[in-house]
Formats: structure tokens, C-alpha cells, sequence
């Protein structure tokens, strides 16, 4: 345990920094799943929307700090390529 006032007061911020990547990082686990599922329905605005979302939710994370901004970028990258192989399968 902490000794000190400042390693007292760092710990209780490490705690709620803790509880609040766990949830954005949660949020972006969900929106990356409902896109890829969307991805295989052949419904076109269902995964344009689906994308959007969680590009949006990725680039919230990276802008937190939660993720890594060239990690969120390789992920929407990829669920982009995936959407444009999807829709041109779908064609």
C-alpha cells in the first residue's frame, strides 16, 4: 500500500483511469462486433452504419488514450477493407 500522501493520491487516480478504460475499451469491443456481424447480412446501410459507429468508437479510444492511435487506426482500416470486399461480394 502507499506511504505517502502523492503515492496515496496516485493510486486512487490509477483506480478511476482503470474503471474508465475498461468501459471505452468495452464500448469499442461492442461496436467492432455489431460490425462485423453486419458485415455478413447483405443489408448495405446496416453495415455503413455499423461502420461508422465504431470507426467513431476507435477514434474516441485513441483520442483518450485507451488505445493506441495506430492501433485503432489498423482496426478501422480493416473492418473498412473488410466492408468493401463485403459489398462488392454483394454486387
Amino acid at each position: 500500500m502507499a506511504n505517502t500522501k502523492s503515492a496515496e493520491k496516485r493510486h486512487r487516480q490509477s483506480v478511476k483511469r482503470r474503471a474508465r478504460n475498461i468501459t471505452v475499451r468495452g464500448d469499442v469491443k461492442t461496436a467492432v462486433k455489431s460490425a462485423r456481424e453486419a458485415l455478413g447480412t447483405k443489408d448495405g446501410a446496416k453495415m455503413t452504419d455499423a461502420l461508422k459507429t465504431a470507426s467513431k468508437a476507435l477514434n474516441k479510444a485513441a483520442t483518450k488514450g485507451v488505445l493506441h492511435k495506430r492501433t485503432a487506426s489498423r482496426r478501422i482500416s480493416r473492418l473498412a477493407k473488410a466492408a468493401s470486399k463485403a459489398a462488392s461480394a454483394q454486387a
